[in-house]
């Protein structure tokens, strides 16, 4: 006797869901949600793609054209060297987005790890952890990362102007490298703990959990269960997290470079312009408008899909 076929409708609902697939098609109902992908998908590709298709170089001059008002010819303006203010939003895209990325991704690998380590093994790990991160949360965010500019900047620039002078190599004379290493190095010294004590949370949750006692009565090692058990289930709520991280990565580092203690002129920053933008806003407010606007976008797109995020991955705690 064979078997009755099953309809496209049935086989539909018999087929197995994807945790992944479930919460896709929840974040796609969610219409905020959706504008703040597709804005940040449009920020990524301009990171990547826009400083090759931009009119004019970031660093182009023009004395004639200075303070120009936003036209078919310069979108966003000019400043008051008649450099292209498009072009260096876009540029500053770029930035924003290569140390958000890279500071969060040196976060998340430490505070993942921390936080695994403290909720899993427990005390003596999980007190001198957890009191690493009180201490560094403790501490206010602009005081730290001050004095780290104020007390390595000049010295690495001194050793890269020696390693010039003895070795003739123009990579040493790049010391924008100087401002990247230390805006990564101090926002990610700021940003690791909300991370670990995130992934301590879960972990605290998931090590009493049937599968983790079975993994352990089969005589798996503790690494094991925690590379393969408890670290992947501990991703859902993490990688929400790190959405929002990002905007607020982008925020830092344009209110860093604000204060000059970021990534300083001639590379362009949102937070720089702003700062040049603000001086002037009265009789060219296009100056100060365009990176703020394009900051703000950015930072609510941000927002948007870390709340479409967390309904699609967490459905019960969004009711």
């Amino acid at each position: 006797m064979s078997a009755i076929p099953l309809s496209p409708v049935a086989a539909q609902e018999e087929a197995p869901v994807s945790l992944w697939r479930d919460a896709w098609y929840r974040l796609k109902r969610n219409k905020l949600a959706v504008f703040g992908l597709i804005v940040v998908a449009i920020l990524a590709f301009t990171a990547i793609f826009g400083p090759y298709l931009t009119p004019y170089d970031y660093l182009s001059q023009n004395l004639q054209a200075r303070n120009a008002v936003p036209s078919l010819q310069h979108l966003f303006g000019t400043d008051d060297l008649g450099r292209d203010v498009f072009s260096r939003v876009v540029f500053g895209t770029r930035t924003a987005f290569l140390v958000a990325v890279i500071v969060t991704v040196i976060a998340v690998f430490i505070g993942t790890i921390l936080g695994a380590i403290a909720g899993f093994f427990g005390n003596p790990f999980d007190r001198v952890i957890m009191w690493l991160t009180d201490m560094t949360m403790s501490v206010p965010n602009l005081l730290l990362v001050v004095v780290i500019n104020a007390s390595l900047k000049s010295p690495i620039t001194k050793w890269m102007e020696a390693q010039y002078l003895a070795t003739l190599n123009p990579f040493y004379r790049q010391t924008v490298w100087v401002d990247f290493i230390l805006v990564f190095g101090s926002m990610a010294l700021i940003s690791w703990p909300p991370y670990a004590r995130l992934v301590r949370a879960q972990v605290l949750s998931i090590r009493s959990r049937p599968y983790i006692t079975a993994a352990q009565a089969l005589g798996l090692s503790n690494w094991i269960i925690m590379k393969r058990y408890v670290v992947p289930n501990a991703l859902g709520p993490l990688i929400v997290s790190v959405s929002a991280g990002l905007g607020t990565a982008m925020v830092l580092e344009s209110a860093f470079s604000f204060l000059g203690i970021g990534v300083n002129p001639p590379t362009p920053s949102w937070g720089n312009m702003i700062s040049d933008g603000l001086r002037v806003w009265q009789h060219y407010p296009h100056l100060l408008a365009a990176p703020a606007a394009v900051l703000g976008l950015a930072s609510v797109a941000f927002s948007f899909l870390g709340d479409g995020l967390n309904d699609a991955l967490n459905p019960r705690g969004s009711k």
